[in-house]
C-alpha cells in the first residue's frame, strides 16, 4: 500500500508538472476564456482571422515583447479591430518570441 501511495503524484507536483507544461506551450485561449490575475489577453495575427493568446503581465517589459507592442501602435493607435490588444504578427513568429521571452525569464 505504501508503494501504490508513493507513485500518485500529490496536488502539488501535479499542479507543478502542469504548470511545466503550460509554460513550454504557446498560450492561445478560446475567446471566452477569462484572462486569470497578472496576465493580458493579446491578439496576434495578420490576416482578419486573429488568435488570441494570454501572456503574464512581466513579458509587456521584455525587448521583444515591446517591438509587437511598437508595431501594434504603428498599425492600430487606439483603434483596435478585436477591441483589445492586437499584435500585427505571424502566430509561428509570435510563439517563437513567445519562447524566447519565456526562457530568459523562467
Amino acid at each position: 500500500m505504501g508503494l501504490m501511495r508513493s507513485m500518485i503524484p500529490n496536488g502539488k507536483q501535479l499542479f507543478k508538472s502542469q504548470s511545466l507544461k503550460k509554460r513550454n506551450q504557446c498560450p492561445s485561449a478560446p475567446n471566452l476564456e477569462l484572462v486569470p490575475k497578472g496576465h493580458v489577453a493579446v491578439y496576434v495575427g495578420e490576416q482578419v482571422e486573429k488568435k488570441r493568446f494570454v501572456v503574464p503581465i512581466s513579458y509587456l517589459n521584455h525587448p521583444l515583447f515591446r517591438d509587437f507592442l511598437r508595431c501594434a501602435e504603428e498599425e492600430f493607435r487606439f483603434n483596435h479591430p478585436m477591441s483589445g490588444l492586437t499584435i500585427p504578427s505571424r502566430e509561428e513568429t509570435f510563439c517563437s518570441h513567445y519562447h524566447l521571452i519565456n526562457s530568459q525569464l523562467y
